[in-house]
């Protein structure tokens, strides 16, 4: 069968029927149009490669794509977490740091005061001797001088020798810090060692598509609690005491599935059992045994090769001298015989090398390769035979004892471990399957007086307190008896400002130019005046001062010394005019800027011989040393110590390769016009350079760079630059380097528009602008012409000083997929709204602390992996990944972690409908809310309302939240200024929150929450009891709150909404819900304007309107009312609307008598309007009524009214004749007048709650009731209407009603006799 299939560039469209070739290998499918594979292939069970690039198989593409992105962020955060263990040991160290820093100023205070004194003493040739508490002045002058000439020497003599005595305690404390120091870089570099083999795992695996699979255990794993019993089981203390080891921990185990290798360990055991008989089969079972792995004792532990074998084994792996490790793998069953050649070699190298001894903490931790190995047929090695497969044909495997290995470290034993320690040779590599690392660490003896061994130590002696105080207790003594020696100066007042008469004072002259010398040590100055005044200045001391700049040091051509240590210096700007400045002391200060400093310091100070510069935060201070020696070329001591002319000639080396130019991008470039085909979070152009490179290039023309593909730029130095093009690729910086480059300039860049991939990482680029600009750093991204670069697809600035994003620096990187800005100094990310194309964006451990900038990313719909990671808003904002989860719905993992649909549902229920301060500055485009005035957001599915601050909103007086999910007034009721509030279409329930249902309610009483039209569970709530949940005890709230809009909400009980503390409301529309009571409203005292329209009401209980009101305007139209009883106390109602009620009786609309201030009424749309019997009886009872029914009143309509009434009551006195009652002794046989039936009549107030439309009178009725006609008896023509009315009703008027009739008008006669004869 075929072994190798090469059908590469052949138009392969359709399945080739591969499952005919069973026994492939290796199957190149490149270069095709196949669009799918199917299962073509699974038959081919040997299949080990298949190459299928350069096809048309989307689904690779996409699923490629993910994997890179899903593994480069996996790789962020394993960067991330090693900066996270960085940062803690650097807080730390700087915690051990306080003590020896706070006495190092403390001693050179004193020191500084006594070389004061001592100058003045040499300058003055006087004793002034009553600076000195010890010495005193005598009474005559003339003893004095004497003394002086004798007691001058030993008092100088004393000031030196106490000098001395301070010098040595400020090296001391000094030699502390640089111990701490040390201690240090030896633990950051085992972090970076120890985190350093996660990221190659990852690339593993993604690059073996999971054939290599890495797994890190936990505590609750049972394979990691396995490893760690096997490797304290078989560790001896008896063979380590001599290096001080008591123990081992275990700190990390991480576990290797290579299937693969796997797969031919498991083949070759399996042809061992199958060539043995059954009964062997479980002694063959027994031979599988956990071993150590041997490394190379004189070999460190390289990366690189233990990469190698887990990835491809241990056949070919070995890179050692010894031609023995060729022939077989050496392992072990002990920790010793791993580890003790190990520890001996590197501590003789030591000790030969004369290292720091902290440099041997380093032994304490190391480095275990657990390995599977089947060892088959074993025997003893024998001395006189070397250890090789041709000695040793019949066996699979050899042994050595540990007696015969370790001679020199085995003496007197109290233990048995050398019976079962061996060390052992297997000579088929395929049977060793690597299978668990252990990094472990060394638990060793803490010795008490070495309290700077390790970070460890010095924090467990720190807190141990003994009666004598902390371990510095001693120390301590020494310093204050230090200072307390004679002679001790006392302390003189302080400067706050320097004048001319205080610098000729201090200096004891009269003239500037004769100054020479200026000691202004140990004051509170911030400013020097008029300090060039002084020409012949050449020593200046201005330490411990105040001073944060140095602009006030200028043009002062003579000045050769200057001290400005102990201050707060930030900046070195304004530094200029002192050329002949040799000395120059900068330490214990603020400068950070090292490119900056250096820059005035070579232009400014062009003869400096000695500079100071320790103790201030530099930004870059592994590379610190170097720079200066380079750029400041005069000088002879940095920092106290020697520049050597080895130390000088790195310096111009280092300075050499910070200038990058056309001549080293030609001799690190390659041509390659194809991509790599390989799977990696790499740049192309750095696996490119690393496979190819382009040779001499002197035949190229001047456009190189044109045909420049990749570039790889790699100075000797530390931190190796690459720049790296793939038409042009990438600009890339050398993983596992330092950031510490210091370019200062790079040409032709600007022409490689074809540049694809920009690495910038760890310099000093502090903004991206517009504005060029050619400082060091400040500006290197437009100087290298970034706006041109239009093919970007990936940007890196990791490490550097930017602040922020200007709006359009990535407007024309319409390919940019990948941005990385991690490190930086960002608080803003509104240069990114722009950037539609970006699919990753790292921008952890910057500035960002507020939730608008969230926003600005919303309309990136492709990105799906942020890490936002040690900004302020991580910690400032409450639910912070949740709130993100729900501004960005399209993201997939944030800050390293996948985002699950749990989360992203909890985060919907969280921030869904939420209206907060940063979705008004979202869309107002600023966040200055204090000159806003209106609020208006419908329609956006708002449930709360958060606006925080609320004292930024304290203009807002008009506010529009229509058409929303609002259940509640929520955060609206802190707004203090809101006059019109307009909240229809939403749900609110109550102004306040509503509490949760009770859990002790029933299921009725729950039920008619929920529906109240149920009518379950009323009886739980009696009426009472609702009274006496109103909120007329609760506080007011809103102030100023006067028009309310609470329209088609569904309320139903005004109670419940509490409306009672809005006591300052004016107008309050209630339209559209389902309001069946007007209740809760007694404390609206103001209240002008209610609407009520389209809801339930059927009438008005007894607390309705209880109160005098002042109420103008009701609106009750489209309701249910039948009628019209208890509207009395609306005293100044002026307007009544109530149209489209069930108002069908006359005597309803008589009720209004009570509200005669009524202006405006309407009645349509009511039964009763039928007939228009309805408006002339309104018009007549209402006599302030303007309009009604739309239609105005006028001074027509009120006579024809009053003539209506009239008439009808002369022709009602003409058709009915009048009767006795029985009662009165009437006759028995007169004849009565008929009853009369009318439906739409409406009669005077005194009998109208008495009447129905169905009911009639007769005269014994009216007889009792003829009391209370009385009451219209005094107006004639009240009288007339009475009498129409009640004839009309059929009633049988009794004769003191009509004795009243004779005094009636001739024109009511005749009206009543006109409608006596129509009837």
């Amino acid at each position: 069968m075929t072994e190798c299939e090469n059908l590469n560039q052949e138009e392969i469209i359709k399945e080739l029927g591969l499952q005919t070739l069973k026994n492939l290998n290796d199957l190149n499918l490149a270069g095709n149009l196949i669009s799918s594979i199917g299962r073509s292939l699974d038959p081919n069970e040997q299949l080990e490669r298949i190459n299928l690039s350069g096809n048309q198989i989307c689904s690779f593409k996409t699923t490629a794509m993910k994997k890179v992105m899903y593994y480069n962020m996996r790789i962020k955060t394993v960067q991330r977490h090693l900066n996270e263990d960085i940062e803690k040991l650097k807080d730390r160290k700087c915690k051990l740091q306080k003590l020896p820093e706070e006495q190092i100023k403390l001693l050179s205070f004193v020191r500084k005061n006594l070389e004061q004194e001592l100058a003045e003493l040499k300058g003055s040739g006087k004793g002034h001797n009553d600076r000195s508490n010890n010495n005193k002045v005598t009474e005559l002058e003339k003893s004095k001088n004497c003394e002086t000439v004798t007691e001058e020497p030993s008092l100088q003599q004393k000031i030196l020798t106490k000098l001395n005595a301070l010098n040595e305690r400020v090296t001391f404390w000094n030699k502390k810090l640089d111990e701490i120091e040390a201690i240090y870089h030896l633990e950051v570099k085992q972090k970076k060692k120890s985190h350093g083999l996660l990221i190659p795992f990852f690339l593993i695996e993604l690059e073996t598509v999971g054939n290599i699979h890495f797994e890190e255990g936990t505590r609750s794993d049972d394979w990691f609690n396995s490893c760690y019993e096997l490797v304290v089981s078989r560790f001896c203390t008896w063979d380590f005491r001599t290096y001080g080891i008591t123990g081992v921990t275990v700190k990390r185990v991480i576990k290797v599935n290579n299937r693969i290798l796997r797969l031919k360990f498991e083949e070759k055991f399996q042809k061992f059992l199958d060539s043995e008989d059954m009964h062997d089969s479980e002694s063959y079972r027994k031979m599988l045994e956990c071993l150590f792995y041997v490394f190379d004792p004189e070999v460190t532990v390289k990366k690189k090769h233990l990469l190698h074998i887990l990835e491809k084994g241990f056949e070919d792996s070995e890179t050692s001298k010894l031609p023995l490790r060729k022939e077989a793998v050496i392992l072990a069953n002990s920790l010793s015989i791993c580890e003790c050649p190990r520890i001996e070699f590197l501590q003789q190298k030591y000790k030969d090398e004369k290292k720091n001894p902290l440099e041997r903490e380093l032994l304490r931790h190391g480095i275990l390769l657990i390995t599977k190995v089947f060892l088959g047929q074993s025997a003893q090695a024998h001395e006189e035979d070397s250890i090789s497969r041709a000695n040793y044909p019949v066996v699979n495997s050899v042994f050595i004892p540990q007696k015969y290995l370790l001679n020199s470290i085995m003496g007197q034993r109290n233990c048995d471990c050398c019976v079962r320690q061996c060390k052992w040779f297997v000579f088929d590599h395929d049977l060793v399957l690597p299978e668990y690392i252990v990094e472990f660490e060394y638990i060793t003896v803490v010795k008490p007086h070495s309290l700077f061994s390790s970070f460890n130590n010095v924090i467990l002696e720190e807190s141990k307190k003994n009666s004598e105080g902390s371990v510095f207790s001693q120390d301590l003594k020494f310093d204050d008896e230090v200072i307390k020696m004679d002679p001790r100066i006392k302390p003189r007042s302080k400067l706050i400002s320097l004048d001319d008469k205080m610098i000729l004072s201090l200096a004891k002259t009269s003239i500037y130019s004769h100054i020479v010398s200026l000691n202004l040590h140990g004051n509170s100055l911030t400013k020097l005046r008029d300090l060039a005044k002084l020409t012949g200045l050449r020593k200046l001391n201005i330490s411990f001062n105040e001073f944060t700049c140095l602009d006030d040091v200028y043009h002062l051509y003579n000045l050769e010394y200057l001290d400005a240590s102990h201050n707060h210096v930030i900046t070195l700007e304004g530094f200029r005019g002192l050329m002949k400045l040799k000395h120059l002391d900068l330490s214990w200060n603020q400068l950070k800027k090292s490119g900056d400093e250096i820059n005035v310091l070579c232009k400014h100070t062009t003869s400096l011989l000695t500079l100071d510069i320790r103790h201030n935060p530099w930004q870059k201070p592994a590379t610190l040393r170097l720079s200066v020696i380079g750029r400041l070329k005069t000088l002879t001591h940095l920092d106290g110590l020697l520049i050597s002319e080895e130390e000088a000639t790195a310096a111009m080396k280092f300075i050499t390769g910070t200038k990058i130019t056309q001549l080293s991008l030609l001799r690190h470039s390659s041509t390659k016009e194809e991509r790599p085909r390989t799977l990696s979070i790499w740049p192309s152009a750095k696996i490119l350079t690393q496979i190819s490179k382009l040779g001499p290039h002197s035949h190229l023309s001047g456009n190189w760079y044109l045909k420049v593909k990749a570039n790889s730029i790699k100075p000797n130095i530390k931190a190796s630059f690459q720049l790296i093009f793939s038409q042009l690729w990438s600009v890339y910086q050398k993983e596992g380097t330092d950031s510490n480059n210091n370019l200062t300039k790079i040409e032709g860049l600007e022409s490689c528009v074809k540049l694809e991939e920009l690495t910038l990482d760890g310099n000093c680029i502090s903004k991206i602008e517009g504005k060029c600009c050619l400082n060091l750093f400040l500006n290197l991204l437009i100087f290298l012409g970034i706006s041109k670069l239009t093919k970007l697809t990936r940007l890196s600035i990791n490490n550097n000083l930017l602040t922020g994003l200007e709006k359009h620096a990535f407007d024309n990187m319409l390919h940019l997929h990948s941005l990385s800005l991690e490190n930086n100094r960002i608080t803003s990310l509104s240069g990114l709204q722009k950037v539609f194309t970006l699919i990753e964006l790292y921008i952890s451990n910057n500035y960002i602390a507020v939730n608008q900038e969230i926003y600005n990313l919303k309309g990136l719909c492709n990105l799906v992996i942020l890490d936002m990671y040690g900004n302020i808003i991580v910690w400032n904002q409450e639910n912070y990944r949740l709130f993100v989860i729900f501004h960005l719905p399209e993201l997939k993992a944030l800050d390293g972690i996948s985002i699950e649909s749990p989360e992203t549902e909890c985060a919907k229920d969280l921030f869904g409908g939420r209206l907060t301060s940063d979705m008004i500055a979202e869309r107002q485009g600023h966040s200055d809310f204090i000159q806003m005035q209106d609020l208006n957001w419908t329609s956006s599915s708002i449930r709360t309302v958060d606006l925080i601050p609320v004292d930024q909103f304290r203009n807002v007086s008009n506010v529009n939240l229509q058409n929303n999910n609002l259940t509640s007034f929520s955060g609206l009721i802190y707004l203090p200024n809101v006059k019109v509030l307009c909240l229809n279409y939403n749900h609110i329930e109550s102004i306040m929150p509503r509490l949760k249902p009770q859990t002790h309610l029933t299921n009725r009483q729950l039920l008619h929450q929920k529906v109240p039209s149920s009518g379950y569970g009323q009886q739980g709530t009696p009426k009472i009891n609702r009274d006496t949940m109103s909120s007329e005890n609760l506080p007011p709230i809103m102030h100023s709150l006067e028009v309310l809009h609470l329209g088609y909400n569904g309320i139903c009980n005004l109670i419940q909404l509490q409306l009672n503390r809005l006591r300052n409301l004016k107008f309050l529309f209630l339209q559209g819900n389902e309001i069946s009571q007007v209740e809760g409203l007694d404390n609206l005292a103001v209240l002008q304007e209610l609407v009520v329209d389209h809801n339930r009401i059927r009438a008005f209980n007894d607390s309705a309107f209880a109160k005098p009101s002042s109420l103008l305007t009701l609106h009750l139209e489209e309701n249910r009312l039948r009628e019209l009883s208890r509207l009395q106390p609306l005293v100044k109602l002026e307007k009544l609307f109530l149209g489209y009620n069930k108002i069908q009786d006359m005597a309803e609309l008589e009720k209004l008598d009570g509200v005669s201030s009524l202006r405006e009424l309407t009645v349509y749309g009511n039964p009763i309007c039928r007939k228009m019997l309805h408006r002339h009886m309104l018009i007549f009872r209402l006599p302030n009524l303007q309009m009604l029914d739309g239609i105005p009143v006028n001074s027509d309509d009120r006579a024809k009214a009053e003539f209506h009434f009239s008439e009808l009551q002369a022709k009602k006195n003409l058709f009915i004749p009048v009767t006795n009652s029985l009662v009165d002794g009437g006759s028995f046989g007169q004849v009565k007048a008929p009853p009369m039936k009318i439906t739409n009549v409406i009669l005077p107030g005194g009998f109208s709650h008495y009447l129905r439309s169905d009911f009639t009178f007769t005269s014994e009725v009216e007889d009792q009731k003829n009391k209370n006609a009385g009451i219209l008896t005094d107006n004639p023509r009240s009288i007339q209407a009475e009498i129409a009315f009640r004839q009309l009703r059929g009633i049988n008027l009794s004769p003191s009603l009509l004795s009243h009739q004779n005094m009636a008008s001739p024109t009511a006669q005749m009206y009543q006799s006109n409608q006596n004869e129509e009837r």
